[in-house]
């Protein structure tokens, strides 16, 4: 399998340390994909006030099977570009608790550079980084969990090829431009009071009312929040 890496250079040094160099991933089956998409991307960006290449945030919601991109705008506050159907997911509403257990994760989750993987046999993908620390602390296991192409799942969150084209356009831009990673929230559905109500008898009650924390931090500041991990539960702050 035929590869390379491109190193792509920033400097940021007016009023933070200097970011050098930031190596991604690359193949002529992502550099076509990107091709492709970019003009539309960068058109469709143009119109709702938003930049191509700035930070970007993404949620997954289980129910209604949907991913959403949010971009940075010149405000600094995350601005709603688009919605994507996840044409598949393993499992039920709930985390990914072991390995073989064919669960999507839920949770809070970073993608870095390495994280992309421009020659998957899924066409594209990014890993979640599943077990994150609060899954390790739990004792979860699995690995390989990713956002791919192929409309097919074990335990990842499934799009289709052109949508997956998209989504990486989008991060590989991000990151080019310097973004050092971005944040992908997943959770069972949209965490509102009501909708969580329902589940009270559901035996990942709690674990949802501890990640309504973090989707609820996101809807009042539109930044996501910085997420870690205290005796087993997930804390939120700037």
């Amino acid at each position: 399998m035929k590869f390379k890496w491109i190193t792509w250079a920033t400097m940021l040094c007016s009023f933070v340390p200097c970011l050098w160099a930031v190596e991604l991933p690359t193949s002529a089956r992502s550099e076509t994909a990107i091709a492709q998409v970019e003009p539309a991307l960068k058109k469709a960006l143009a119109a709702k006030g938003l930049k191509y290449g700035a930070p970007i945030f993404i949620r997954i919601f289980k129910t209604p099977g949907v991913l959403e991109l949010w971009l940075e705008s010149a405000s600094g506050e995350f601005k709603h570009f688009k919605s994507y159907d996840i044409c598949d997911f393993s499992g039920d509403l709930g985390p990914k608790v072991k390995e073989g257990d064919y669960q999507s994760p839920e949770g809070f989750y970073f993608v870095n550079a390495g994280r992309l993987n421009p020659w998957s046999q899924f066409h594209l993908s990014f890993n979640l980084g599943y077990p994150n620390r609060y899954d390790r602390y739990h004792g979860r296991t699995g690995s390989a969990l990713m956002v791919h192409g192929n409309c097919v799942s074990i335990g990842c969150y499934a799009m289709t090829d052109s949508y997956i084209n998209e989504i990486y356009a989008l991060a590989v831009a991000a990151l080019r431009a310097g973004q050092p990673y971005f944040r992908v929230h997943a959770f069972p559905f949209e965490l509102e009071n009501d909708a969580l109500a329902k589940y009270r008898d559901n035996q990942w009650y709690e674990f949802w009312q501890n990640l309504k924390q973090g989707y609820d931090y996101f809807n009042e500041h539109k930044r996501p929040p910085n997420v870690e991990v205290s005796n087993g539960i997930y804390t939120f702050g700037a």
